[in-house]
């Protein structure tokens, strides 16, 4: 879905979120309250300009605006693969944001994540698996890592990983594996506006991810080994 689209569904045609080259900024009223509105669009590779924007986006909510409401629009490709990007930094470009997104939740921002499109690597984890709680519409396109990457990293054969990809979440990509494995709470469906006004009223406070994945079968030992780890401090 373009995100003009999407803006106009959630918020009306005058939603005001605009597009700066790949970076959507904006804040629409929602239900009488002002929302910010932070993203990306494009497949946009996250590189460390467009990182360190999304970032200044998040701590002028948190330093101009208490409290306020934070949503992630998310269409990524992932981090920026250029030579120069590396050299900048990168790593700590993107560290950076999802920092950023963290101080935001700690100091009582609710921050809810929206794959509306792509959502790929690293520019997927420090952004909408940092949130409070993230979600998808059904027809995004979310992985982390490609069979035949995850195959020359991990030294397993293609045709391996495929068959543990039929029964495991972990090993496929797709949006109802990462609804399985926890990663995204719930897809968005029909009345856009409606699940919008349900993730802000139900931000969970604590983060349930391991939680729903066991209970939806996709991670059937992450919390409970999360748990031993917790309780052995």
């Amino acid at each position: 879905m373009q995100w003009n689209t999407l803006a106009e569904r959630l918020f009306g045609a005058q939603h005001g979120i605009v597009a700066d080259g790949d970076l959507l900024s904006g804040t629409p009223t929602f239900d009488g309250q002002p929302l910010a509105v932070i993203g990306t669009t494009n497949h946009a590779p996250i590189g460390v300009r467009l990182a360190l924007a999304q970032a200044r986006a998040v701590l002028d909510t948190v330093a101009q605006h208490p409290g306020r409401a934070i949503l992630l629009l998310i269409d990524t490709q992932g981090q920026q693969l250029r030579r120069r990007d590396e050299l900048l930094g990168i790593n700590r470009a993107m560290a950076h944001l999802g920092m950023a997104i963290d101080l935001a939740r700690r100091h009582g921002h609710r921050v809810v994540g929206l794959v509306y499109d792509q959502a790929l690597s690293g520019g997927f984890i420090t952004s909408g698996l940092i949130a409070d709680a993230c979600y998808a519409l059904p027809e995004a396109e979310i992985r982390v890592m490609r069979i035949p990457a995850m195959a020359r990293v991990t030294k397993l054969p293609e045709a391996r990983l495929t068959e543990l990809s039929q029964s495991n979440p972990v090993f496929a990509p797709g949006v109802d594996n990462y609804v399985a494995m926890g990663g995204v709470r719930a897809l968005w469906e029909c009345d856009l506006a409606a699940a919008l006004r349900e993730a802000l009223a139900h931000t969970p406070t604590d983060d349930v991810r391991a939680r729903d994945g066991a209970a939806r079968g996709g991670r059937q030992l992450a919390a409970a080994v999360a748990q031993r780890v917790l309780d052995a401090v």
